[in-house]
């Protein structure tokens, strides 16, 4: 990188902040130089905070979620229906269903979609564990809310042959989220709207 020596801590830094998703190199450089113009009230308490996640934060038992115990605090809530349980891509899915407060009940973290592209297969995902928590007679719901793309489709297809042995209502969000869309990316109104609209199956 010009005006950086080449192998220097400064250049690995940037490199690493430049894989970050939405970054690129020019991004990444004016991030570590704000980084570096505030050592005191914003670096070092970042490096900190972020060792705090890494000793602390774990992947949850049942649902795959991030939390500082597993299960999760959505897991062991009392105040969350049972019956009901959401099948998201990735955490980030789960936190935007989180913003706005409006699902009550449980979630499951596939960890992917299917993609021949990609060289995702069935066992690369999270689906013995869901099809596992199935056995529980309290859940009486599964929401198959995965993205609008067509890998998202394939796989939405792909769980409904699964989970057709169960005796559980299947549904899938509806109107509001546009084609090619993914979850982490809309608004909490458009959430609300699929999930309140959702299809079942």
């Amino acid at each position: 990188m010009r005006g950086v020596v080449a192998g220097n801590d400064i250049e690995k830094l940037i490199r690493l902040v430049a894989k970050l998703p939405a970054l690129g190199q020019r991004s990444a450089r004016r991030i570590v130089l704000q980084l570096l113009k505030k050592r005191e009230s914003l670096f070092l308490p970042l490096i900190a905070s972020m060792q705090d996640v890494v000793n602390n934060v774990k992947t949850c038992e049942i649902c795959g979620n991030y939390d500082t115990e597993s299960p999760c605090s959505i897991c062991t809530s009392n105040a969350r229906d049972n019956s009901i349980i959401c099948v998201v891509q990735d955490v980030a899915d789960l936190w935007a269903m989180e913003r706005g407060g409006m699902f009550r009940g449980k979630y499951h973290i596939l960890g992917g979609v299917l993609s021949a592209l990609d060289g995702v297969a069935p066992e690369d995902l999270n689906i013995n564990a869901l099809l596992h928590r199935l056995n529980n007679p309290e859940v009486k719901e599964v929401i198959l809310a995965l993205p609008a793309t067509i890998d998202g489709q394939i796989t939405t297809n792909f769980l409904m042959q699964k989970l057709k042995p169960f005796d559980v209502k299947i549904s899938t969000l509806a109107q509001g989220i546009p084609v090619g869309a993914e979850l982490d990316y809309m608004d909490e109104g458009t959430i609300q709207l699929a999930l309140s609209s959702r299809k079942l199956l």
